[in-house]
């Protein structure tokens, strides 16, 4: 680093400081915003959102070289509007104290549950997805009544700009701030006493964050990745198998953290699935590479990650199956789907997430081989089973651990905005997303409440009284 880029570097850091202090400030002055309040920031947001929605596909393109406008609609701006629709609708609910029952011991007593804001959330963003990921915590965080600070990825410079327009149309700096930088920055910002942490990228990077929150005892949700298996069972048509898969695998280039990494195939149905896989593949993207509704991988960077893993795989007797005559666009950085026969876990593909369009297969000889497979392996952050056999739905649904599953889909569990998203494991910790979002970013705050009858002198010193014998005796038979 030159004498330049670390003055900057200070600068930058001193900055994040101040601003949590600023808004730790502000917090403090006004530390319950009302119904009313939330719901009038979260209208500002989604007016703004769908104002730059146009601004926001086109600077995501310029990111990537070549992102489909759809993709970007579709997996991006749609959740986040869905997401402050559902949430408007529910936060008063949400925001309801929680009645609670104090018992026979404690009686005559109240008890509720206050949901309170916690105050400042730090949010880290990745580069796949970062309006639905910047937004997505930040919809909730604000339905708590928090503030946020927003770390945006250094990759995606173009969205940024628009983001950071955006967000300042709907709120001043004291209440949302956004910044940007690289991995010195976003260890400085995850570094600082957050009221709650919440990241989303790699889980090598994940184990660096929770290592710098614990320094302030900062609770973190990570949402991280792993490789998410799909089960093809033996009872179910390949065509379908394939149809309800392909497009989790296919959005965004494969850059999904929920992205089907490779699938678990019945020996005797490989070959027949692979025909079927390229037959889809090539009618959804009939011009591979050249075909503008399918995403580029984000930067050259990774692009040479992924052609490095293509390269290794092959050095160590993998067969490789791009999916389309117009396979790679070296100069774009653009791949279509690559399937991998004759893997093994020799193989950096076969070790680490994927994240882009390579599809290892994995043949089995029993839906037993396939879990133990599952099992011996770190916990996914989703499971995906193409079966219509019910009984063995309810035994993968029951016997497995994964962040969150699908059956007879991918990915779209995501986008369910009435239940949680979070990982297990290796695969991250804690929830956001509707209501356990809102949780997340709240304390749960217990109060009991006593009038003018205590019922506690009966249990305080001297001890031995025949009342107290005679509770004892009572809630101890």
């Amino acid at each position: 680093m030159t004498v330049a880029e670390n003055v900057v570097t200070k600068l930058d850091i001193a900055a994040m400081q101040n601003t949590l202090h600023e808004q730790r400030a502000s917090y403090s002055a006004h530390s319950m915003p009302d119904y009313a309040e939330r719901i009038t920031q979260l209208k500002a947001l989604k007016q703004a959102l769908l104002a730059n929605k146009t601004a926001l596909c086109e600077a995501l393109n310029q990111d990537y070289g070549q992102r489909s406008e759809q993709d970007s609609l579709m997996a991006d701006v749609l959740p986040c509007v869905m997401n402050i629709s559902y949430t408007i609708k529910h936060l008063k609910k949400w925001m309801k104290p929680s009645k609670r029952h104090a018992g026979l011991l404690l009686a005559p007593a109240k008890v509720e549950v206050v949901y309170q804001p916690l105050g400042v959330i730090g949010i880290v963003v990745p580069w796949n997805f970062p309006v639905m990921l910047s937004l997505g915590p930040l919809i909730t965080a604000l339905a708590a009544g928090n503030r946020a600070m927003i770390k945006l990825s250094e990759f995606t410079p173009a969205t940024n700009i628009v983001l950071r327009e955006l967000l300042a149309s709907a709120f001043d700096n004291k209440h949302v701030a956004v910044f940007e930088g690289e991995a010195d920055i976003a260890a400085a910002f995850t570094a600082l006493p957050f009221d709650h942490l919440i990241f989303t990228g790699s889980t090598t990077v994940g184990r660096h964050v929770m290592r710098a929150a614990a320094d302030n005892l900062t609770p973190v949700t990570l949402e991280l990745g792993g490789k998410s298996p799909t089960i093809i069972a033996p009872d179910i048509p390949l065509n379908i198998a394939v149809e309800r898969m392909i497009y989790g695998k296919s959005l965004n280039g494969g850059q999904i953290c929920v992205a089907p990494d490779y699938a678990l195939v019945p020996e005797g149905k490989v070959d027949d699935f692979i025909t079927e896989y390229k037959k889809q593949f090539n009618k959804m993207y009939p011009k591979g590479t050249a075909n503008k509704d399918f995403t580029s991988v984000i930067n050259q960077r990774q692009y040479q990650r992924l052609t490095a893993w293509l390269e290794d795989a092959k050095s160590k007797g993998a067969t490789v199956i791009p999916c389309h005559e117009n396979s790679r666009d070296d100069q774009q950085h653009r791949m279509v789907t690559h399937i991998l026969l004759n893997t093994n876990d020799d193989m950096t593909v076969m070790q680490d997430e994927i994240f882009g369009p390579i599809l290892p297969i994995v043949p089995y000889k029993t839906i037993d081989q396939a879990l133990d497979y599952i099992q011996q392996r770190p916990r996914p952050l989703a499971l995906y089973l193409m079966s219509f056999d019910a009984e063995l739905q309810q035994r993968i649904k029951t016997t497995t651990h994964s962040g969150g599953m699908c059956i007879n889909e991918s990915v779209f569990h995501v986008a369910a905005d009435d239940a949680p998203f979070g990982g297990i494991g290796p695969s991250g910790m804690g929830h956001y997303h509707g209501k356990e979002g809102f949780l997340t970013f709240s304390k749960a705050k217990t109060i009991l409440s006593r009038g003018k009858i205590n019922t506690a002198k009966l249990v305080t010193p001297p001890y031995g009284g025949w009342i107290q014998k005679l509770m004892l005796a009572f809630f101890l038979r």
